[in-house]
C-alpha cells in the first residue's frame, strides 16, 4: 500500500469536477456527434482516436489526436493507441493529492476529467459467426484498460461506458461539472461493463476449448469426462426489464438478459401485457418441454408442470393445431391460464382454438399474421417469438445460498431406444415403441417423481411432483380417468417397490419404461409379468427437481 493511502489527512476534497479535457474512444457511435457537440459548446477539450476522432472532425468539431499527445503515432493495425504513460498518467492522477498534481506539472501531462469509452464489439462480433481469427481482433485490450483506469479514480474522473448516459453528463458539465456520487455511480457501470466483457471473451474461449478437446480423438486408455468445468465461474447479464413483481407481489423482481443468449430472455413479445416472472418460468419450462421433440410438438404448462405435451399425429392436415388440441385434451382444466409452447410457427387453425382458452403466454419460432390478428383481439394474452438462432441451453446454473450448482443439460440428444432392454412381456409393437417414446421424451418435463402416461403421441394423465412414486402413479391414473387403460407409462426414475407400478397396472396400461436399478427390481418385473405387460428398462433416468 502506498504512504499516502494510509494518511487521509494528505486528500483534498472533489465533490464537484468541472469538465475541460475528455477522452473519448467508441464503437458504438450512437449519440457521439450530439455528445461531442455539447462538450465543443462547453468549452471542453476532446481527445480522440482512429474512426472516433474522424467522426467527430468531420462534424466540424475540433478534436486532438491521441497520437498528438503521446507523440507516438498509432501502430500495429491500432492495436497499439492509448497505452501510454501521457495516456493513463493523465487517467489516473489523484488530483486530492498534490503530490499527483506535482508529478503532472513535472511530467507535462494535463490530467482528464471526463472519459467516454466503449469497446470493440466482441459480442457481436461472436454472434455474426465470424472466423477466430476476426473474434480475437475484436478483443479489445486499450479500452478495458482506460475504462477500468478511470473508473478506480473515479474521485477524478468521470467514466462513460454507455450512451444511455450522455444526456446526465452533458447536463453536468453545463451544471459546472460533475459529482462524486454521478462519477462514483458510472464507476460501478463501468466496473460492470468490463466483468460482462471479460466474461464473454473467456466464455468463447473456454468453449472453443472444450469444442476443440470433444472433437480430438480419444487415445487408448485416456478416460473420458462427461463434462469439462472451468475452475472459475463468472456470469455477465444487462438489465433488460424490472419486473411488476416476482413470484409473489411483496417481491421485487427483474429480468437480465446474458450477452450471447438466445432464449426465452430474448423472445420478442407481439402482443399482450408484460411479461411476469411467473410468466418467464413457466414459458421457459414450456419451450423445453416442446423442443425436445424434433415432430411438431405443443407443451402447455401451468406452475412449471406439464397439462399436456402432444406431437402431432403423422397425416395431420394442420400438424401443429394437432399438437396443441391432443396436449389440451389431455388436463382441459389445469390448462385454464396456462402456457403454451409450440415448436413450430403458430397457425390459424391453432389460434382458432387458443382464442377461446384463457392463455397467459403462447410463445413459438413465428406466428401466422391471420393468426397474430385472431390472438391479438384477446388484449392480455402475451404473444412470443423465439429468436431466429433460438438454442435450448447446454448447461444450466441454479443457485443455492453461498453458490451455485452446475451441470449439462438433460437433452435427448442421442436417444437411442435400441439401447433398452425387455424385462417383461412380449416386445412391443411398431405404435407401442412410438407411444413408449414419446412418454419417456415428454416424461422429463415433468417435475419428479414423475409419472406419465400417453397414447397415439399425447399425454393422458400426469402425476408430478410427489413426494412418493405411488401418489404420482395414482394422479397420473385419476387425471387419466378412463384413458388410462390402453395408455402407456413412463417413470422418470425406477419403482423402488412394485406398489406404485401395481396402480399402473390396475388401471389397465399396456406397457411401461422406466430406468430400472432398483434392489428390488425383480419384484417389479415380476408384478408386470403376472399382469402380462410389456416392459422396458431404459438404463437412464431423468430426475426434474
Amino acid at each position: 500500500m502506498s504512504v499516502h493511502a494510509a494518511d487521509p489527512s494528505l486528500y483534498r476534497d472533489r465533490d464537484t469536477v468541472p469538465v475541460r479535457r475528455a477522452l473519448i474512444s467508441v464503437s458504438d457511435k450512437s449519440g457521439l456527434l450530439e455528445l461531442a457537440g455539447a462538450l465543443a459548446d462547453s468549452g471542453v477539450e476532446i481527445v480522440s482516436t482512429g474512426s472516433t476522432a474522424q467522426a467527430i472532425r468531420d462534424a466540424g468539431y475540433a478534436v486532438t489526436d491521441v497520437s498528438s499527445v503521446t507523440g507516438f503515432p498509432e501502430s500495429l493495425d491500432g492495436r497499439v493507441k492509448t497505452l501510454h504513460p501521457s495516456v493513463h498518467a493523465g487517467l489516473l492522477a489523484d488530483l486530492r493529492l498534490e503530490s499527483h498534481e506535482q508529478q503532472l506539472a513535472d511530467l507535462g501531462i494535463e490530467p482528464f476529467e471526463l472519459v467516454v469509452v466503449n469497446l470493440y464489439p466482441f459480442v457481436e462480433t461472436v454472434a455474426s459467426g465470424a472466423d477466430t481469427a476476426t473474434v480475437v481482433e475484436n478483443v479489445d485490450i486499450g479500452g478495458p484498460a482506460m475504462v477500468r483506469a478511470s473508473a478506480k479514480n473515479h474521485p477524478n474522473v468521470a467514466i462513460v461506458v454507455s450512451p444511455a448516459s450522455y444526456a446526465e453528463v452533458v447536463e453536468a458539465v453545463r451544471a459546472g461539472g460533475t459529482t462524486l456520487e454521478l462519477r462514483k455511480r458510472l464507476a460501478a457501470q463501468a466496473f460492470a461493463h468490463t466483468a460482462a466483457y471479460d466474461t464473454a471473451v473467456a466464455s468463447y474461449f473456454a468453449s472453443d476449448v472444450v469444442a476443440a478437446e470433444a472433437a480430438a480423438p480419444t487415445t487408448a486408455g485416456e478416460i473420458e469426462t462427461p463434462g469439462t468445468f472451468d475452475e472459475h465461474l463468472s456470469f455477465g447479464a444487462d438489465l433488460a426489464a424490472t419486473l411488476r413483481y416476482g413470484e409473489n407481489a411483496h417481491q421485487a423482481a427483474a429480468l437480465y438478459t446474458s450477452a450471447q443468449g438466445t432464449g426465452i430472455a430474448q423472445a420478442t413479445q407481439l402482443h399482450g401485457k408484460e411479461m411476469s416472472y411467473n410468466n418467464y418460468v413457466d414459458a421457459d419450462a414450456a419451450v423445453r418441454a416442446a423442443y425436445d421433440f424434433a415432430e411438431p410438438a405443443v407443451a402447455i404448462i401451468k406452475h412449471a408442470n406439464p397439462c399436456g405435451i402432444a406431437i402431432a399425429p403423422a397425416d395431420a392436415a394442420d400438424p401443429i393445431a394437432a399438437a396443441h388440441a391432443a396436449a389440451h385434451a389431455c388436463d382441459p382444466l389445469s390448462a385454464f391460464g396456462g402456457v403454451i409452447a409450440a415448436n413450430r410457427p403458430v397457425t390459424v387453425a391453432m389460434a382458432e382454438t387458443v382464442k377461446d382458452i384463457f392463455t397467459e403466454v403462447v410463445v413459438a419460432p413465428a406466428f401466422d399474421p391471420e393468426a397474430i390478428e385472431i390472438l391479438s383481439r384477446k388484449k392480455n394474452i402475451r404473444l412470443l417469438t423465439l429468436p431466429t438462432d433460438f438454442a435450448l441451453a447446454e448447461r444450466e446454473v441454479k443457485q443455492i445460498s453461498g453458490g451455485f450448482l452446475v451441470q449439462d443439460a438433460d437433452r435427448f440428444t442421442s436417444f437411442d431406444q435400441s439401447t433398452w432392454t425387455l424385462v417383461a412381456g412380449e416386445p412391443a409393437d411398431d405404435q407401442t415403441l412410438t407411444d413408449l417414446a414419446f412418454a419417456w421424451k415428454a416424461s422429463r418435463a415433468v417435475k419428479s417423481n414423475a409419472i406419465l402416461l400417453a397414447n397415439l403421441g399425447a399425454s393422458v394423465g400426469v402425476g408430478m411432483g410427489q413426494v412418493n412414486r405411488v401418489d404420482s402413479c395414482h394422479l397420473a391414473v385419476d387425471r387419466a380417468g378412463e384413458r388410462a387403460a390402453g395408455s402407456v407409462a413412463a417413470s422418470d426414475a425406477f419403482f423402488p417397490f412394485a406398489d406404485g407400478l401395481q396402480v399402473l397396472l390396475d388401471a389397465g396400461v399396456r406397457a411401461v419404461a422406466q430406468p430400472g436399478g432398483s434392489v428390488r427390481d425383480d419384484e417389479v418385473i415380476a408384478a408386470a409379468k403376472a399382469a402380462g405387460v410389456t416392459m422396458y428398462f431404459t438404463g437412464e433416468r431423468h430426475f426434474f427437481h
